[in-house]
């Protein structure tokens, strides 16, 4: 079965502050039921998340999952709650934050959003051509771009798996600390899209929220949540 090694995966609760290294590098994803689904069939995007050194919970299915399996009890973690600490931290260390993807237009709205809130952090913006599969000369321009700002953390959003797997493929070349791959976050940070009220995701309804918000998003969990509940249960009671 080509399962994924959840019991490998380095998973954060609490400490976050520990995934700023003193060197080395530091690439950081999230999963949920969705993406595991998917990365039962894609092996790059499985090698991206497996090989990650951070990968966060980012939904309450995996985190159903990791008590059903492993016996531990964790939190989910969001794309934009790593986001959020990690430019806290940026904040207090003075560092350098670097976003890549998206429109210019959703980066010139997250510029002048965080130019009001946070003093500290230089920022820099690069939005590469919207492909599905980005040539060589396209790779070329955005290490370029990246390099020459030399960010502490690097902010990935194209979607999954499109991200993490480009993160995979091109880390050994970006001169970047942290590489996180966040997604949707930046539209979320933009406004130009909304996340759930702080009290559906106290409730846990966060994925709930979305799929009426996103058609897409709909389709995506009527066809990953039948399959990842299936999952678990083969797992946890046919498991060799």
């Amino acid at each position: 079965m080509n399962q994924i090694r959840l019991h490998k995966y380095t998973i954060y609760n609490s400490d976050l502050n520990t995934i700023l290294p003193n060197k080395g590098k530091t690439v950081i994803n999230t999963i949920n039921a969705h993406s595991y689904i998917v990365a039962k069939s894609d092996l790059d995007f499985k090698k991206a998340l497996e090989e990650s050194d951070v990968l966060l919970p980012d939904g309450e299915g995996i985190v159903l999952m990791v008590k059903q399996l492993i016996g531990k009890k964790i939190k989910k973690i969001a794309g934009a709650d790593i986001h959020h600490k990690l430019l806290e931290i940026a904040e207090k260390q003075s560092l350098k934050c670097f976003y890549l993807g998206s429109s210019n237009n959703t980066l010139d709205l997250i510029n002048n959003k965080h130019l009001k809130k946070y003093k500290n952090i230089e920022f820099g913006f690069y939005s590469p051509p919207f492909k599905k599969v980005f040539s060589v000369e396209d790779n070329k321009s955005m290490i370029k771009e990246v390099n020459t700002f030399k960010p502490d953390i690097l902010f990935v959003g194209m979607t999954a798996p499109k991200q993490e797997k480009w993160v995979q493929e091109q880390k050994h070349l970006l001169d970047a600390r942290v590489i996180c791959s966040i997604g949707a976050v930046f539209d979320f940070i933009a406004e130009t899209k909304k996340r759930a009220p702080q009290w559906i995701i106290n409730l846990k309804f966060e994925w709930l929220y979305r799929s009426f918000t996103e058609l897409r998003l709909t389709k995506r969990y009527l066809y990953s949540t039948p399959l990842f509940l299936i999952e678990i249960f083969k797992l946890k009671y046919f498991k060799k």
